[in-house]
């Protein structure tokens, strides 16, 4: 349903960004629609934070690395807050990494399709990276075929995690599952819940993991992290069959 008078809050969780940041803020500030930006320091050992509220932005400080979707959980539940105390109707989301920098200023497209009620979440499709990166899409052919046999739809980015989306689809796919399982969890909860997702051609640029030791270990903590927030769900899916109460729980 259409809702023109709601705006957005965008919710930027990052580590060890200071490069970055504040021209992350700073063009996603900038974006018709977004009236305030949530940045989650998932515990920097550099200035982050400093930058970022340098910027412009609401930060929030975790001081141990708790993951992705705990730093997005922190920075919606900072917002609702917020908006508590200055009267201000739920907004609507726009997830964002903290390493777009000045392309994050393409991220205008993904808001339409929101705030004029035809979709619940959009999804932001990266073009092809000016640095190409080290994995060899194991991890994205494990989302992409585990999101089509529990949904029945196919995306072309499973792991991209730009996306802007109602509060009630958030609130759908609450609690996000953990780690880098966020964007499958999501997407899969999302769509389980009945709600409309769409994929939206998006020109961003993000720094993308080596070949190094450090790029092998964060695909494989995705892999592991993809496959619980699946099997998780897949087991939801059977105990629903048997025992709606049980599953209601998981």
């Amino acid at each position: 349903m259409p809702a023109p008078d709601r705006t957005v809050a965008a919710i930027i969780p990052c580590k060890d960004e200071a490069d970055r940041i504040a021209a992350t803020v700073q063009a996603v500030l900038a974006l018709p629609g977004v009236d305030r930006v949530v940045v989650v320091d998932d515990g920097s050992s550099d200035d982050t934070a400093a930058v970022a509220d340098a910027a412009g932005a609401d930060v929030v400080v975790h001081a141990r690395n708790a993951g992705k979707a705990a730093a997005l959980e922190t920075g919606v539940r900072h917002l609702r807050l917020l908006e508590a105390a200055d009267a201000h109707g739920p907004r609507h989301l726009l997830f964002v990494d903290g390493d777009l920098e000045d392309s994050a200023a393409n991220l205008h497209v993904l808001l339409p399709p929101v705030l004029g009620g035809r979709a619940d979440m959009t999804i932001a499709t990266l073009p092809p990276q000016k640095v190409a990166g080290g994995g060899h899409g194991f991890v994205v052919r494990l989302a992409r075929e585990g999101v089509a046999r529990l949904t029945g739809w196919t995306p072309v980015q499973p792991l991209s995690g730009m996306r802007c989306l109602t509060a009630e689809a958030f609130e759908a796919a609450s609690p996000l599952a953990p780690g880098w399982g966020v964007e499958v969890g999501l997407t899969v909860d999302v769509l389980t819940a009945g709600l409309r997702v769409e994929e939206v051609p998006c020109e961003l640029q993000h720094r993308v993991s080596g070949r190094n030791w450090r790029g092998q270990v964060h695909r494989a903590e995705q892999y592991r992290d993809v496959w619980r927030a699946l099997t998780r769900r897949r087991l939801r899916r059977a105990l629903s069959e048997r025992a709606p109460g049980v599953a209601a729980r998981l």
